[in-house]
């Protein structure tokens, strides 16, 4: 048995983790998209390092597009098996895959205006929703909990991760030659005093596990409390300033966090009044979804649904659908704060909001998650002075704020959590994905001293056997 790592390897995204088995079948843990990578990503994104016509199965943890956007891709390039996930993985990749494809589709047509001009030649998408549709199809949902027989030779079974709705971590039971070992992979671990979601599970004894590591050198208790210092940016911006707080979010997971977080606020006659914009149609059929699965929510939000049957909706919450609308914030002298994604800001309407309120000393940009260092977002976060924009150059004259403590990714207090129902002793090898090179050695030496003595850092491409 051989394991290859082709993405969310030294980097946060692309997750992409191939098992070859003995006999030939290949088992594909995640095909995500790179994101923020500069120049590159276009090309990583073309080139998976495999032939996805030889992939036997493949299993998706959870549905954020830097694990799930290349599945139609996939597909597209000749996949043909089923696709494992958790009923709420299923619902949620419906709408991100379909959201993705109009993106791949827009980009494109944007490229290609730009290369007719230069003489230079088209460029195809990496998906169309066709594409996108077809893939939709191949999803099929498995429950938490129990060991289902996806192949004579081989088991899954999915344990929550309290990342995201749906969140699993993935752990496979595989028989060669008479002998069964089991590999389990993390996906994206989530925290464990998560203000909407349960914490995540402990999990029977792997022989070797693949591992994210994000913020394996992070303590998030460091930071200041989230909500407290959300609050503070609405009334400095808002309430002082007059001006507009523009937040990047994720569509998934961290806007239903914010608005859970305001929604609270609300309550407790905390919340200035403010209009508040949830500009991102994606996000309203996010937080949609979230709404449909109350059995993946904690004890605090389930006692909030005693006494509030909306706990994501409060008055003085708008939720804008249509371009036109969208476009009326920019013009728009009120105050108010604009949530709206992508979480990176390196698409999406956040975009153009950001681009229209950069120059405005009044204004604020609110990162609330991480991002790549090469995207929007990570160089706002770094202190850039001036940054391009749809190709246009703006000078950083808004606030950017950072609130380090919201994250849906464990700190290494969380991850050391999640690893402490395993014996180390038995663990033959543990394998650091979906990190920071950097990141990733000093969480490396701290699991050292908790006992885990065979951890391996892979870059993308390498293999190994593990057998």
């Amino acid at each position: 048995m051989k394991i290859a790592f082709h993405g969310a390897a030294r980097t946060v995204t692309g997750s992409k983790h191939l098992i070859t088995l003995k006999n030939g079948k290949k088992i594909l843990l995640d095909c995500g998209m790179f994101q923020g990578m500069g120049h590159d990503t276009d090309g990583m994104n073309r080139e998976f390092g495999f032939d996805p016509q030889e992939v036997t199965y493949m299993v998706l943890s959870h549905a954020h597009i830097d694990h799930s956007g290349l599945i139609p891709r996939l597909v597209k390039l000749g996949y043909r098996g089923d696709i494992f996930c958790t009923p709420a993985t299923r619902d949620l990749a419906e709408i991100l895959l379909l959201d993705s494809a109009e993106i791949q589709r827009d980009d494109a047509k944007f490229t290609n205006k730009k290369m007719a001009k230069e003489g230079l030649p088209f460029i195809e998408p990496l998906y169309d929703v066709d594409d996108a549709k077809l893939s939709i199809g191949r999803l099929k949902p498995t429950p938490y909990h129990s060991w289902v027989n996806i192949d004579p030779d081989i088991q899954l079974m999915f344990t929550d991760a309290g990342h995201i709705v749906g969140a699993a971590s993935v752990h496979l039971r595989i028989t060669e030659n008479g002998k069964t070992e089991q590999i389990s992979f993390s996906g994206d671990i989530g925290r464990y005093n998560d203000a909407i979601l349960k914490s995540p599970e402990v999990f029977p004894q792997a022989d070797y596990i693949l591992m994210e590591s994000t913020y394996g050198s992070t303590l998030h208790a460091d930071a200041a409390p989230a909500d407290d210092e959300l609050l503070r940016h609405i009334r400095e911006t808002c309430v002082q300033k007059k001006g507009k707080l523009i937040i990047p979010a994720f569509s998934v997971g961290r806007t239903q966090e914010l608005l859970y977080a305001l929604n609270n606020a609300q309550a407790a006659g905390k919340l200035p009044k403010v209009d508040i914009f949830v500009d991102s149609p994606l996000s309203t059929e996010a937080t949609a979804v979230t709404k449909a699965h109350p059995e993946v929510f904690n004890k605090a939000v389930a006692n909030v649904l005693k006494t509030d049957d909306d706990p994501f909706d409060f008055p003085g919450l708008r939720y804008i659908q249509t371009v036109d609308e969208s476009k009326a914030l920019n013009f728009r002298q009120e105050p108010c704060v604009i949530i709206s994604a992508s979480g990176m800001a390196e698409a999406g309407r956040v975009k153009h909001h950001i681009a229209n309120n950069i120059d405005n000393p009044h204004n604020t940009i609110l990162i609330v998650g991480y991002c790549e260092p090469q995207s929007l977002g990570g160089r706002l976060m770094r202190g850039a002075k001036e940054v391009s924009i749809y190709g246009t150059r703006f000078k950083v004259n808004a606030e950017i704020g950072v609130i380090r403590s919201m994250s849906a990714h464990g700190d290494y207090e969380d991850l050391s959590q999640w690893l402490a129902c395993q014996h180390p002793k038995e663990i033959k090898k543990l394998f650091l994905v979906h990190g920071e090179y950097d990141v990733q050695q000093i969480f490396k030496a701290w699991l050292f001293k908790k006992g885990f003595l065979d951890i391996e850092i892979p870059e993308r491409h390498y293999e190994i056997g593990l057998a």
